[in-house]
């Protein structure tokens, strides 16, 4: 009836298109393609077909990044102006051997496993971007990947987000994804174990929140899930995902479709890079020397 489909990314797209053309139920670990244009094929043919889709973005269903999506939604910081999504950890701490996962033509490296987590959380909550800016894939012990990431979106409105990611870092004991949104009425900061939210003024729809700071915790916002995959969320991606296949509701947070907006963004990402290193050459100058004085100081 449904298949799991957790093999390297570039065989995401042909194994996703023959379980469909068969009738069966696919849950596929992100990323979900490499192409976006096959992602959005996939997509519409799960719907022509009325089969269950998922894609393994995990953390929409952490409890603390749900009630960072239904604040913003509600009105609590008033418009969003500006977002930083990060996302950092001790992946890659020296050179190593040559894997699918160190081969971004396989979907291997930092952007495709560590920083489509945080992109897709902004995506789930803005959609597409409107331009990527100032990308830079950057490799720090990887031959043929990139290890951090920085990427600008901008957004109809004035909305900026800007992306930091980086899996090269050692003062992180595990991978740590967090979000931090500006508004025009507060502040919200989300990661893995809790919310803090500051509001400038309280909201009807929001009782549960005061003028000031607010903070939630994970625990408390996290509905009691039937069995243990490693961590809630995990568990709970699952078992939608298997309660949908058994005829229940469908209450997925990540399917193809939404998988395929973040397919596409890193697409942005990947040609906006390959501009930015051809007009780098041409476009940056050395600043000319300053004179110094007698104590060192420039004039």
């Amino acid at each position: 009836d449904a298949v799991i489909i957790a093999t390297p990314s570039q065989l995401h797209g042909p194994m996703v298109r023959k379980a469909l053309e068969r009738g069966i139920h696919v849950f596929c670990e992100k990323p979900f393609c490499l192409d976006w244009r096959e992602a959005e094929e996939l997509a519409a043919l799960a719907e022509s077909k009325g089969l269950v889709n998922q894609v393994g973005y995990h953390y929409r269903y952490v409890g603390a990044f749900q009630e960072m999506k239904r604040l913003v939604e509600a009105g609590a910081i008033g418009e969003v102006t500006h977002v930083l999504a990060e996302a950092y950890g001790p992946v890659v701490l020296k050179p190593k051997g040559s894997t699918w996962r160190t081969d971004r033509a396989a979907g291997g490296g930092c952007l495709y496993d560590y920083a489509a987590h945080p992109i897709n959380l902004v995506n789930w909550c803005f959609g597409l971007p409107a331009q990527v800016t100032g990308t830079i894939l950057n490799s720090i012990y990887s031959a043929d990947t990139d290890d951090e990431v920085y990427s600008t979106f901008a957004y109809a409105g004035g909305l900026s987000v800007q992306l930091s990611v980086n899996w090269s870092d050692e003062s992180y004991r595990k991978m740590s994804a967090k979000v931090s949104l500006t508004g025009t009425m507060g502040r919200i900061t989300a990661d893995r174990q809790e919310i803090q939210v500051y509001m400038r003024e309280t909201v009807d729809a929001l009782p549960e929140y005061h003028e000031g700071w607010n903070v939630k915790y994970t625990t408390e916002l996290t509905e009691p899930v039937r069995f243990y995959l490693r961590g809630e969320e995990y568990s709970a991606q699952i078992d939608d995902f298997v309660a949908a296949v058994q005829g229940g509701p469908r209450k997925s947070l990540n399917d193809f479709a939404s998988a395929a907006q973040t397919d596409r963004t890193i697409s942005l990402m990947i040609d906006d890079a390959e501009r930015e290193k051809t007009l780098a050459p041409e476009t940056v100058r050395q600043a000319p020397a300053r004179k110094r004085g007698w104590f060192g100081l420039a004039r």
